[in-house]
């Protein structure tokens, strides 16, 4: 049980990942729209909230898949999940809205979990012994 426990904070790590790194992708090929849509909700300065989406999702993803720095990059990618969830899918009379809501909360629960438990055996933290288990009262990024 003990080598089959190795392999979740990794799995974990792949499954929160992929979908940032999925959606900077798609957001480097759609960058108009993207920036037209970060402007129909009112938010300042769309171009800059493009590259910030872009350098979160892409970049944020790819580190925490390699689970390097990955509580501090947990906590980043969580505060984006959150934001997200709130300036772009707060209608909740749409169906739609409201499930991408929740799918962000719930991203960030998750991100939430590495970043007091770090991101396991498997990871370039562990390699600089940043993996361990947290201990109580610990987790926050160093």
């Amino acid at each position: 049980m003990a080598t089959i426990n190795r392999y979740i904070p990794l799995t974990g790590r792949i499954l929160i990942s992929v979908p940032f790194i999925m959606s900077g992708l798609s957001k480097l090929t759609a960058h108009q729209s993207i920036v037209a849509y970060i402007n129909s909700v009112g938010l300042p300065l769309p171009q800059l909230g493009w590259i910030i989406a872009v350098v979160v999702e892409l970049g944020g993803g790819a580190l925490l898949l390699l689970g390097y720095r990955a509580r501090l990059v947990a906590l980043v990618m969580a505060i984006f999940a959150l934001a997200t969830a709130f300036f772009f899918h707060n209608n909740f009379a749409e169906q739609n809205q409201m499930i991408n809501f929740l799918k962000n909360v719930m991203l960030a629960g998750g991100l939430l979990q590495i970043v007091y438990f770090g991101a396991g055996p498997l990871s370039f933290d562990a390699r600089s012994g940043n993996a361990s288990p947290a201990a109580p009262g610990a987790g926050l990024p160093t």
